[in-house]
């Protein structure tokens, strides 16, 4: 209000501060940025550089349990702040919907897979599709096939190149895709001795191994680079 009233009215800083019943020193104090300050900063900046999808809990973590600085959480996320570091999140729209049935957990490795699709695009806007094979036991990625169309034939060639280095599963657990109720992917598995299981419709949380496994491909991998091709480099 002193200074409100020194810029807005013209009254001096005298009788501004007596006014309002402050010091003349808390009137010209200026908070000035330490150096620890500064090297807080350099450390948040840094680690949102290189981990982008980092925000200030797991930034503050790190500082303070493999770095072993002792600065206060309040003071490290104030100068979070300042630096406009902060994610935004967006809200989620809460829907009601009927509880799915218990997601089944594999006792073993190479009991149970899961399996799905992902889209992205390339540098000049050409979809692309990447099909992501893992093992629900004990997260494993198994395979990522890439290609701008994977149809059902694909889908088993890129089944049978992991089994031959890995074995194949009793279970493989998929959504209800038109890629996975082809008649080529059912004989296949019939041949197999490999039951496809069918989440219910609507109900992803059934999958959520896979769907987990999607989210870190997206954020680590995807959205962190852009493609020009999906060619190796060297071929």
């Amino acid at each position: 209000m002193a200074v409100k009233a020194v810029t807005s009215r013209g009254v001096s800083i005298a009788l501004a501060c007596r006014t309002f019943s402050i010091s003349e020193s808390c009137y010209r104090y200026e908070r000035k940025l330490s150096d620890e300050n500064a090297e807080i900063a350099e450390w948040l900046v840094k680690l949102t550089g290189n981990r982008r999808t980092w925000g200030f809990g797991l930034c503050f973590l790190y500082l303070r349990n493999v770095k072993g600085f002792g600065w206060n959480h309040k003071r490290v996320y104030r100068i979070y702040c300042e630096l406009e570091l902060n994610l935004r999140i967006r809200p989620k729209k809460r829907l009601k919907r009927d509880k799915p049935d218990a997601l089944a957990v594999p006792d073993a490795a190479n009991h149970t897979w899961s399996m799905d699709f992902m889209v992205n695009q390339l540098a000049d806007g050409r979809s692309i599709r990447t099909l992501n094979v893992l093992d629900d036991f004990n997260r494993e990625g198994l395979g990522i096939e890439v290609d701008f169309s994977l149809p059902a034939g694909r889908v088993v060639r890129s089944l049978n190149r992991i089994i031959e280095w890995r074995g194949k599963p009793q279970i493989i657990r998929v959504d209800n895709g038109p890629e996975y109720i082809n008649g080529k992917l059912m004989a296949w598995a019939e041949k197999m001795g490999i039951h496809i299981q069918y989440i219910q419709p609507g109900k992803p949380q059934q999958n959520a191994y896979i769907e987990r496994y999607n989210r870190t491909v997206r954020h680590e991998w995807l959205d962190q680079n852009i493609f020009e091709t999906i060619v190796p480099l060297g071929e």
